[in-house]
């Protein structure tokens, strides 16, 4: 049997999840701890009941089980008052379709718009899959570091001329995961400015919109003008409703750019779940019983873990937003690879690597606000007594 992976598989590098339960229970065997994971950004807070309900209502409804051959006109027309009320954009039914999770289409994208050898921009750091999409499209990726020192905005002045000429797809993403960081609107107008000029296609993923906390509410990119001109954004009801098991997203923005992609998923997939689209009618009706409440939930969870790992020797800066805090290392550690073992290895506590999401992630761990208060203590008090933070003499 010829077994061996096709090559766009065998250049995916992918981290050893065998390899890290097998470090978690090695961890649970010498101590009788368990561990306690920060890794995963899978939210523990429920979404409203309304939603629960509805989704539970219209999965006992036969006609749910037919396949979905579009998006819900319902759903349709929610997504057009959400972006009309919310952030004052205003689309078109063409305009507008729903995906199963903003996965699917960070994943397809490039397959829409993209021939092998087309070149797209990735910033750096990144959520991992802005780095394997364009790989299985065959495209070549060219980095975008973003600095501490520049507010881990997107450099323009850095890209060279001829790398931004063969450019065919940027994808942009603020608030930024894993940097917890914001944009300012000067920042939106000059990538808009920046996209004509050299006709890339913008793919900005907004998932955490929501969740800005010392700020104003988090924009959409299509609320700049000439945003539709030149991309489209992704909106996830995971990450606002709480719905990340039940997969679904929206992608809204320039109509010819929604009509490929369309074309391909048509062939490919069918709509999401009627319930769930169902579900999120539910959830978009039910945005300002719930998000205000979400959103100072994971602000008052941020503030609890920079406490307590302050009170445990660890100054970090606390993120604008996300649910994620992205974490400096100590200074003695060769690297996040290095420190993330440790905290695991000798502290029981699980975080992301900083490498995992790039180059620019060699100096940083990610920790998931996932944790209820007395675990984050229990970390910072395990992270201390290992003496984890204590300089090497």
């Amino acid at each position: 049997m010829k077994t061996k992976a096709a090559t766009r598989i065998q250049a995916i590098d992918s981290p050893s999840f065998t390899e890290l339960f097998e470090a978690k229970k090695r961890y649970t065997a010498k101590t009788g701890k368990e561990v306690i994971d920060f890794s995963i950004g899978s939210s523990d807070i429920p979404p409203h009941h309304a939603i629960k309900e509805e989704l539970a209502r219209q999965a006992l409804n036969d006609e749910s089980y037919q396949y979905s051959l579009a998006p819900l006109s319902e759903m349709v027309a929610a997504i057009a008052r959400w972006y009309h009320t919310r952030y004052g954009v205003d689309l078109a039914e063409d305009e507008i379709v729903t995906v199963k999770g903003s996965q699917e289409a960070l994943s397809h994208i490039p397959l829409a718009f993209c021939d092998p050898g087309d070149l797209v921009l990735i910033p750096d750091p990144y959520y991992p899959i802005y780095g394997v999409a364009p790989k299985l499209a065959g495209a070549d990726i060219v980095f975008l570091p973003l600095k501490e020192e520049n507010d881990y905005l997107i450099d323009f002045d850095a890209i060279q001329e001829d790398v931004a000429r063969k450019a065919k797809l940027m994808y942009v993403s603020y608030p930024n995961n894993p940097t917890g960081k914001t944009a300012p609107d000067s920042f939106y107008e000059r990538l808009i400015r920046f996209a004509k000029r050299y006709d890339i296609v913008v793919l900005h993923d907004n998932a955490y919109s929501e969740l800005v906390f010392d700020k104003e509410p988090g924009k959409s990119f299509l609320s700049f003008e000439g945003a539709k001109d030149v991309g489209i954004e992704l909106n996830s009801f995971s990450k606002s409703y709480s719905m990340g098991g039940a997969r679904l997203a929206v992608m809204v923005g320039n109509r010819e750019l929604i009509a490929i992609y369309k074309k391909m998923m048509n062939m490919i997939d069918f709509q999401a779940f009627g319930a769930v689209q169902r579900a999120g009618i539910a959830a978009l009706a039910h945005h300002d019983r719930f998000v205000p409440t979400l959103r100072q939930e994971y602000r008052r969870r941020r503030d609890w873990l920079i406490q307590k790992f302050q009170e445990a020797g660890w100054s970090i800066q606390p993120p604008e937003a996300t649910m994620f805090v992205w974490a400096k290392i100590p200074d003695h550690y060769e690297d996040s690879a290095s420190f993330h073992r440790a905290l695991l290895e000798q502290a029981g506590v699980l975080t992301n690597a900083g490498t995992s999401f790039g180059q620019e992630g060699t100096r940083y761990v990610r920790f998931a606000l996932v944790r209820g208060d007395a675990e984050v203590e229990e970390a910072a008090r395990r992270i201390q007594e290992a003496g984890l933070l204590d300089p090497i003499k």
